[in-house]
């Protein structure tokens, strides 16, 4: 958070010897020579252009998010037919991070040797390989999905929400006013390790006891024998103070990523029972384009219990992004309005715009866009989240998240073939991932 930024200074400026030579051109009575016409910095002038970099997974076997380079370049295309953003060309560079850690490295380094003021939106879980270019190079990372800690570690990464974590924790909480008991099942690896802790806070929050932790390859191709398990353990009944003596249903909840279709097939296909089990999951791993493919109404998400970061995909706070899409992104289907990825992408870019507006400069560099984000620029995101401001005093502080800026989820349910709002308002889970820490 502390960590020292090389320095940084616009280029000397050329507006006074440009302007000395067309005053010397216009009183001879010559015509205007070629870039007369318009003075850097005049009203009407030209500045200088603004490149940034979106990167995602695209074309792989695990995680894909092409929504959201696809967001990123009907975003350019949308600030060009405005003029630009605060009148400087958007340029959009988008890069494959083809899901590893070398891809990752590779858009970062690519960033720095295109001159990126900012790398914007992007998708990565490998931020210890990404964001040691971006670091050394002083470019700032605004607006990631939120899937790897050093979006929530490095002092050059200014997120948008609070990532898997505040998901885990706001399930938890939403789980506990429904569920007896809950089987979370989740990947087993090292990152999956910290996910049982955050939904038990969440848990512990609503005064219900803790997940039964069902571990899982985060690469399977079935996953029947933990579908058993998750439904077995969840519904057991749970006897305490609080218990509901049974009437409320068991609830199995999956953070697998892209797995997590994987497992909610082989759990539809366990045969019956009789035991009452709801099922959950977080943004990310189940939103409507998943549900919409799997059968809507009709497929094994109905009723589903979902944790998201943002309002749903048909609260009309989306429409501005939607008459983007609409009118600039030429029919291109790589883009769902309903995507978090895109959903994402569309505010880390309109975090962008106000920045870049709040520094007035023909120039912008990364050290200007970092240095207006440090000092505490507010950004409205036109209630797709609580105002955003990213000063040392917004910040959650908590030992393992301090970067969280925006701890505030929804919670949403699955109705008719539709995620819609649970709760109409945000909840806010700084204070449970206070207590996971």
């Amino acid at each position: 958070m502390t960590g020292r930024r090389r320095p940084s200074s616009p280029r000397p400026s050329k507006t006074f010897s440009v302007r000395a030579a067309c005053t010397a051109v216009v009183a001879t009575g010559a015509s205007l020579i070629a870039g007369c016409g318009v003075l850097p910095g005049d009203p009407g002038g030209s500045r200088e252009p603004v490149t940034v970099m979106t990167f995602a997974p695209e074309d792989t076997k695990a995680t894909n998010m092409p929504g959201m380079p696809a967001m990123a370049k009907a975003y350019a295309r949308w600030a060009a037919a405005q003029g630009g953003i605060d009148g400087h060309e958007l340029r959009v560079i988008t890069c494959n991070e083809q899901n590893t850690p070398q891809g990752a490295a590779t858009c970062a380094r690519r960033a720095v040797k295109e001159g990126a003021a900012a790398v914007v939106g992007s998708y990565s879980q490998y931020g210890d390989a990404f964001m040691a270019p971006l670091e050394a190079a002083g470019i700032p990372f605004i607006g990631g999905f939120g899937v790897s800690d050093e979006e929530f570690t490095s002092y050059l990464s200014y997120p948008v929400n609070g990532g898997q974590a505040a998901l885990l924790a706001g399930n938890g909480q939403q789980l506990a006013d429904v569920c007896d008991k809950v089987a979370l099942v989740r990947p087993d690896s090292l990152a999956g390790d910290d996910l049982p802790d955050l939904l038990n806070a969440g848990l512990a929050r609503g005064k219900a006891g803790e997940s039964a932790d069902i571990l899982a390859a985060d690469d399977a191709t079935d996953y029947s024998d933990e579908a058993r398990r998750a439904r077995r353990q969840a519904a057991e009944p749970v006897w305490t103070t609080t218990a509901s003596d049974g009437e409320r249903p068991g609830c199995v909840t999956a953070a697998l990523g892209e797995r997590t279709e994987t497992f909610f097939d082989s759990y539809r296909r366990l045969p019956e029972d009789g035991r009452q089990v709801r099922i959950s999951s977080v943004m990310g791993s189940v939103g409507q384009p998943l549900i919409d493919r799997t059968g809507g109404r009709n497929g094994p998400y109905e009723g589903a219990y979902i944790t998201g970061w943002y309002p749903d995909a048909s609260d009309a706070r989306w429409d501005r992004m939607r008459d983007v899409v609409r009118t600039h992104a030429f029919g291109d289907n790589r883009i769902d309005p309903a995507d978090a990825g895109v959903q994402t992408t569309w505010i880390a870019y309109n975090v962008l715009n106000k920045v870049v507006s709040s520094i007035d400069s023909d120039r912008i560099t990364p050290g200007k866009i970092s240095h207006a984000l440090d000092q505490g620029v507010e950004v409205s995101t036109d209630g797709l989240t609580p105002a955003l401001r990213w000063s040392y005093e917004d910040m959650l502080g908590a030992s393992r998240y301090p970067r969280i800026v925006n701890s505030s989820v929804t919670f949403q349910v699955v109705s008719d073939g539709r995620l819609v709002t649970q709760r109409k308002d945000f909840v806010d889970v700084g204070r449970t991932l206070m207590d996971a820490s």
